[in-house]
């Protein structure tokens, strides 16, 4: 009986956390632990496995609702198991779901709704796979840097965070159609489909848990420790021919708000940008309106030329 005021620690034995909690299975194999474990104690399990203690208990007392402390994360280790996550999703759970989806529903529909249904799915899963990779790209790239003491300036934990989202409600609105809306007479392996759905979302969910109250305060509080080294060679125009310095020492702007006026300046529209960085419009919205405030500029042919003039676009670009 695992206690609620302490949940797991290293003396507890690895089948006891499997009988507890089932749904923690999937977290035992992204960290590489195999199984066969018999009555070993996590500590011993984890030692034996290459894997961090303290990160894989922080993980699964979180995961479990029991109380956890993060001040011993491994953030080599946590990374390790959310690249794992990312690859289990995007090459298991999601591709078992799309081939049952497609056994399941009716295949003798005429009026387009399953081609709907499935490509519902399929761009759901287009708006993931860029998701993730966008963060064992990007993100994880960033913090193996700061890990090796380099710090650059083209990003900062605080843009993964502000736009970090649970990658869910798509699922959540396919699993409501299917089961509010759409009528079968055999509904046997469209159930079983749905569970499959469930417990991607219930996934997927978890995921967000682990990333926002264990990856991003972990890494921001190691960002804050290591100065910027960076010297931004691939900022064009940083001493440009009228002396000026690159854009944002002239101007404090983030990051992501030179990414957000770079897409306004080659015509994209709202949804456009936030399908491209992958965050929803209501946050490029709220980008938009920070910058118009920073730099008293509203209408988008006047922000391609401060592009322009920054250095942030060419004038080719901005033609195309």
């Amino acid at each position: 009986m695992i206690d609620p005021m302490t949940g797991y620690t290293p003396a507890t034995s690895m089948k006891h956390l499997v009988r507890d909690n089932s749904a923690l299975l999937p977290v035992i194999s992204r960290f590489a632990i195999p199984f066969g474990f018999g009555d070993e104690t996590i500590a011993k399990v984890c030692t034996e496995a290459g894997v961090d203690t303290d990160t894989f208990l922080t993980v699964c007392n979180l995961l479990s609702n029991y109380p956890y402390r993060n001040e011993k994360l491994s953030l080599t280790s946590l990374m390790d198991y959310l690249r794992r996550a990312h690859t289990s999703m995007l090459s298991l759970s999601l591709p078992r779901i799309r081939h049952h989806l497609i056994e399941a529903i009716n295949s003798a529909d005429t009026n387009g709704i399953v081609l709907m249904l499935i490509k519902f799915f399929d761009d759901y899963v287009a708006e993931v796979k860029r998701h993730l990779e966008h963060e064992n790209d990007v993100v994880f790239r960033y913090v193996d840097d700061l890990l090796a003491g380099h710090r650059g300036k083209d990003f900062s934990i605080s843009d993964f965070s502000i736009d970090h989202e649970p990658m869910s409600e798509k699922l959540r609105e396919l699993k409501d159609i299917i089961i509010y809306h759409y009528r079968q007479t055999d509904d046997g392996r469209l159930s079983a489909t749905l569970v499959d759905i469930i417990n991607c979302e219930h996934d997927l969910t978890s995921h967000f848990d682990v990333e926002n109250k264990l990856f991003a305060p972990a890494a921001l509080a190691l960002e804050q420790t290591v100065p910027i080294t960076d010297t931004d060679d691939n900022h064009p125009n940083e001493n440009n021919a009228d002396g000026n310095s690159d854009t944002e020492s002239q101007i404090s702007l983030s990051s992501r708000e030179r990414e957000i006026i770079r897409c306004v300046a080659l015509g994209l529209s709202n949804k456009e940008i936030a399908e491209n960085l992958c965050i929803s419009q209501h946050t490029v919205a709220t980008h938009r309106r920070n910058i118009a405030s920073k730099l008293d500029i509203h209408s988008s042919a006047a922000l391609t030329i401060f592009a322009i003039l920054h250095g942030l676009i060419s004038v080719d670009e901005a033609k195309g």
